[in-house]
């Protein structure tokens, strides 16, 4: 099944509650939310309390995107702040295997993610302790940049490399995906697709979404 997680980062920051709430009556599947900490990222966005202020408008899970400098030290401020999927940058992160531990010893689902010109080589040996790999279809620290195509014969790597280990964990899309862009992502193997621009600037959201879901 396909699934759609709007980024908030897209969001009227001046009313997150109502976007939430939005996002929901779209008809999407999951909330996404950006975090950085203007050290790993250039730009400085939500912490865990902007994901417990958000969580009492929803009850679609929380897709936490941490773009932040040593992600383990923030897993139990997420888990207290009711995410219900952690996902961190390999490149930030020293020690992945034990940063997934940890959250999934928090309760919540764990991912990995990495950036357009990271090798997968760099996640080969923790796949089985993934629920969730995000792969980045544009550079991580701002939203409405153009995809990157390449990206999509990542995706195609990614999904053989889980299909011959008998993996079952999600594949995530983040960076550019409308539309047109999650079709090439659906066709590859991924399936759950972020999208902010493209979903909070279009003149009917409820029907991007199912565009970006049904891929045609």
């Amino acid at each position: 099944m396909i699934k759609v997680a709007p980024s908030i980062l897209s969001a009227d920051f001046s009313a997150m509650g109502e976007a939430v709430k939005n996002v929901e009556a779209w008809g999407a599947d999951y909330i996404h939310l950006d975090v950085m900490d203007g050290n790993f990222v250039p730009q400085i966005t939500f912490g865990a309390m902007m994901c417990k202020a958000i969580r009492k408008h929803t009850s679609l899970p929380i897709d936490a995107h941490l773009m932040v400098r040593e992600p383990r030290k923030y897993v139990e401020a997420f888990r207290d702040a009711g995410a219900d999927i952690l996902t961190f940058h390999v490149e930030a992160d020293d020690h992945i295997h034990g940063t997934l531990q940890k959250i999934k010893e928090c309760g919540m689902k764990a991912g990995v993610v990495l950036n357009p010109a990271t090798s997968l080589s760099a996640i080969e040996y923790v796949l089985e302790y993934c629920d969730m790999i995000l792969l980045m279809s544009v550079n991580p620290g701002m939203g409405g940049q153009k995809f990157i195509p390449e990206v999509v014969r990542k995706i195609e790597k990614l999904k053989k490399m889980l299909d011959d280990g008998g993996h079952k964990a999600d594949i995530e899309i983040d960076g550019g995906i409308n539309p047109e862009t999650a079709k090439y992502c659906i066709d590859a193997g991924a399936n759950v697709l972020v999208a902010g621009n493209s979903v909070f600037t279009s003149q009917n959201p409820a029907n991007t979404i199912k565009l970006i879901r049904n891929h045609f």
